[in-house]
């Protein structure tokens, strides 16, 4: 009987324990509805600055108009850039020519030298291997052979070759004027 009176004598300590805890811990703020529409909203803004950040800064998205990248890249796809990437030598990148984005295939870099025979092209005096569709040509070139890369430049070939609208027309490309290197490409026709 002892622990019993023990035991309903210490319950309760430990209710007014309790009682004196919820009396001295501090009330629960209440916000209004303008707290939670300005956060909401500095949420969207802080959003929209970190994505508008990132495409301008870091990578670009771009949906191809034309086919002078054809065939891996064609009309109608959508691409994503990589402005911090290596340019090198067969990488695919997009570039701004007369006001307009194109899609070309890096050759050589500034410095190098560029022959263009029929059918076959030397940087260096080396041949490249030339992974694509259609025959280079040097036919209706702009600039002279052997042309020398400028430096801070690019030399630039369209996949589809018959198109000579790169730097077969405008020599090199600056590399101010490189949007970045293509890392990702979505087929958005003929799914």
């Amino acid at each position: 009987m002892a622990e019993k009176d023990i035991s309903a004598a210490s319950v309760p300590e430990e209710e007014t324990a309790a009682a004196t805890a919820e009396k001295t811990a501090k009330p629960k703020k209440k916000y209004t509805a303008a707290y939670y529409a300005a956060t909401f909203f500095a949420k969207i803004g802080l959003t929209a600055a970190v994505i508008w950040a990132l495409l301008t800064f870091v990578a670009g998205v771009h949906i191809c108009h034309d086919n002078n990248a054809y065939p891996f890249i064609r009309d109608g796809d959508f691409c994503l850039t990589y402005r911090h990437a290596g340019l090198r030598q067969g990488t695919m990148i997009v570039y701004k020519q007369d006001g307009k984005l194109r899609y070309g295939r890096i050759i050589a870099k500034g410095g190098d030298s560029i022959e263009i025979f029929n059918d076959y092209i030397t940087v260096n005096d080396y041949g490249i291997s030339d992974n694509t569709v259609y025959q280079t040509s040097p036919e209706g070139s702009a600039i002279s052979y052997l042309y020398r890369v400028p430096d801070d430049c690019v030399f630039v070939l369209n996949d589809r070759r018959s198109d000579i609208s790169d730097s077969r027309t405008c020599g090199g490309i600056p590399f101010d004027d490189v949007d970045g290197a293509v890392v990702f490409i979505m087929r958005m026709r003929e799914i």
